[in-house]
């Protein structure tokens, strides 16, 4: 393989461990874990509850330290560098999307999506911000009030947020999980489409063999290790190999 060929990483885990407690009582949630996150690409994580899908989301994006090994975020290293760093980094780099929205009560759509821009004294890109607009079908929801708009507004919401930045890489945690079925495929169709037109990066954490099937790949973990990948998911694909994990 030349290495023209060599997919660009947005993130990758080497030896990845993390453990919770000490002694008889640690649990150990990450064993040893490589993974690489090709830029361009929508990952999955998914596995039986306890797997330690959130550790691997949140461990890569920097919220949580692992206990050994090493990870890196658009080539920065971030395993060694201090809190107020992996801060900067996370500003530079990254967008979130969680299952609960994390929007500001008292701010209104608009000024909740340019937030993290506005904490960074970034300038909006006015053109960018209205295709994500538009895309998103927000553009008569700017002045609301988050508790003026439906749980499906206010997560689209948290997705303009998350990508008006133009994150290297976007983390999004069951981001279709308090959504009905309309609202959670319309969102993971956007995701899609952020990824295959826009050249976003994303990596996703689901229990939902659907939410899965819109991704290029799903990591499949067990026991804090993966245990398979699965290339052009269906859901009923994905519903098999669950099974056999005893989920």
């Amino acid at each position: 393989m030349t290495t023209t060929e060599v997919p660009e990483l947005a993130a990758t885990m080497r030896s990845g461990y993390k453990d919770y407690g000490q002694g008889e009582a640690a649990v150990r949630a990450l064993d040893g874990i490589n993974v690489d996150i090709a830029r361009s690409e929508f990952t999955a994580i998914m596995g039986p509850s306890g797997s330690g899908k959130s550790t691997l989301l949140h461990t890569l994006a920097g919220l949580d330290k692992l206990s050994a090994g090493e990870s890196t975020i658009a080539d920065t290293t971030i395993t060694s560098l201090s809190e107020a760093q992996i801060t900067e980094v996370r500003r530079k780099y990254i967008g979130f999307v969680f299952q609960s929205f994390n929007l500001i009560p008292s701010l209104n759509a608009k000024e909740n999506i340019t937030l993290p821009l506005d904490i960074s004294g970034t300038k909006v890109d006015p053109a960018w911000f209205d295709e994500i607009i538009s895309i998103l079908g927000l553009g008569d929801r700017l002045t609301h009030l988050p508790a003026e708009l439906s749980g499906g507004q206010q997560q689209r919401v948290a997705v303009a947020r998350a990508l008006v930045s133009r994150p290297e890489i976007i983390f999004a945690d069951e981001p279709s999980g308090n959504l009905d079925s309309k609202s959670g495929s319309e969102l993971l169709s956007f995701m899609r489409r952020a990824v295959k037109d826009f050249g976003q990066t994303i990596v996703m954490v689901t229990h939902d063999p659907t939410a899965a099937s819109y991704a290029d790949r799903i990591l499949f973990l067990e026991d804090g290790k993966i245990v398979d990948e699965m290339r052009e998911p269906t859901a009923d694909r994905v519903l098999d190999r669950m099974k056999q994990m005893g989920h």
